[in-house]
């Protein structure tokens, strides 16, 4: 894969921004899962394509394994979450102050009810 270029938006970037939008509200994929799903690509490229293109779409959906909250973007994040109903697990022990993950278990979508080919 070429260096992508700002300008125009490169194919597997395009691809990854499609899937994005397929994830239904309430629901999340990983970086991996997407990357699986492409059958292209790893986690840290489906991240480099958030972080670079992903303005547009319900970036929010796409996640790392682990359910925490992208680095600087928690507020929103979790604000979305809430209003789409995602289901989250308590920040848990004495971490008080610290922000809820994502209840990955129920959260995570394989792409079962697959919404390609509808308007």
């Amino acid at each position: 894969m070429g260096r992508m270029s700002e300008e125009s938006l490169p194919d597997y970037a395009e691809r990854v921004l499609d899937v994005t939008e397929l994830i239904p509200p309430g629901r999340v994929m990983t970086y991996g899962d997407v990357a699986e799903w492409l059958a292209e690509g790893g986690p840290r490229q489906v991240g480099r394509v958030m972080s670079l293109y992903g303005g547009g779409v319900p970036w929010w959906r796409v996640v790392r394994a682990d359910g925490r909250l992208l680095p600087g973007h928690e507020p929103e994040a979790l604000q979305r979450y809430r209003a789409e109903g995602t289901p989250l697990r308590g920040a848990g022990r004495a971490e008080e102050g610290h922000l809820p993950r994502l209840d990955m278990r129920r959260a995570r979508w394989d792409g079962g009810e697959h919404a390609q080919g509808h308007t």
